[in-house]
């Protein structure tokens, strides 16, 4: 999320449901550096065949492998798009972003709203997100790990400056965000560092607090716990009928192994005490460990389920 006017937000599985949907309306498909993965495109039968594909990349072996560029461009993209972008006159194409306000503005009522200002008693991950935004001003460096908290910081998240969105991508897993924010806070000292990991996800890389306690990087660690694979479990409800298998969690303390590594720590339960623990975490000058206990059965939507078309993304 970003506050240019030609930012629509994202595509895939879990992306806005603008994108996904006129994706099988537009008559050019300009795609750069991507892979046309299966978490973008869902069903390729389906997939943009009213477009003409034009496809910058640097790898061959990307080009035409899943869809079929009707125009390829090869090399590296910074170099392509310098020679191409003053050869391109500009266009306005009201209409055209008219739709996808439109269609933001369904999704906003249908989901956005519920997720970042909800009304029920469950906390929600949306609206943890939405307050690191508020106390980091859209400054922080946001890393993610796998899963649905993934999705969501991501939607959720404001990024005014460029490399500040760390995530694994479509080939993600699950252990990568903890490693990954001391990375990012050794190579930005003086930015805000946020990792948002779910309670699955952490304990797969939990002993690199180690790594925090020796070199006092001062990383923020927020697990946003709702006691289960929660990406799964949220396939297991909505495809097998609920029939959970090795999805819910037995999660230790983890505020007691946060502090065993002399790391300040506090769990969240309630959203009386949400706000408070967000600011005092963004105010530290040191590592901080933020557990926040949102509600154990919230699904992630919009949602494209495997084998569908992008305009069958589901809002509920």
């Amino acid at each position: 999320p970003t506050s240019h006017p030609l930012n629509v937000g994202m595509v895939g599985m879990h992306g806005n449901y603008g994108p996904n949907v006129l994706t099988n309306d537009c008559d050019v498909l300009i795609a750069i550096g991507m892979r046309f993965d299966d978490r973008v495109t869902g069903n390729l039968a389906t997939y943009a065949k009213q477009a003409k594909v034009i496809h910058f990349e640097i790898d061959p072996a990307e080009v035409s492998k899943n869809v079929k560029a009707d125009i390829p461009v090869l090399g590296n993209s910074k170099d392509t798009l310098s020679q191409i972008l003053p050869l391109i006159n500009r266009k306005q194409h009201t209409d055209w972003h008219q739709k996808f306000k439109d269609l933001y503005t369904i999704e906003f009522n249908k989901v956005i709203k519920n997720d970042i200002h909800p009304t029920k008693v469950g906390l929600t991950m949306g609206e943890v997100i939405e307050l690191i935004n508020k106390k980091t001003k859209g400054e922080a460096i946001i890393v993610t790990d796998v899963g649905q908290h993934q999705m969501v910081g991501i939607r959720y998240a404001n990024f005014n400056t460029s490399k500040s969105n760390i995530t694994s991508g479509g080939l993600g897993t699950m252990g990568f965000a903890l490693p990954a924010a001391i990375g990012a806070k050794m190579g930005a000292p003086d930015r805000e560092v946020v990792a948002i990991i779910g309670d699955g996800g952490y304990q797969m890389t939990i002993q690199e607090l180690g790594t925090i306690f020796q070199t006092e990087a001062a990383v923020k660690i927020v697990v946003l716990n709702n006691e289960f694979l929660g990406m799964v479990r949220q396939w297991q409800q909505l495809f097998f009928d609920k029939r959970y298998a090795s999805t819910e969690m037995k999660n230790p303390n983890f505020c007691k192994i946060a502090e065993a590594y002399d790391i300040e720590a506090q769990k969240v339960t309630n959203r009386d005490n949400l706000e408070d623990a967000v600011e005092r975490m963004i105010a530290s000058k040191n590592s901080f460990f933020l557990e926040v206990m949102v509600e154990k059965e919230d699904n992630v939507f919009p949602m494209i389920p495997t084998g569908a078309s992008v305009s069958d993304i589901r809002l509920e």
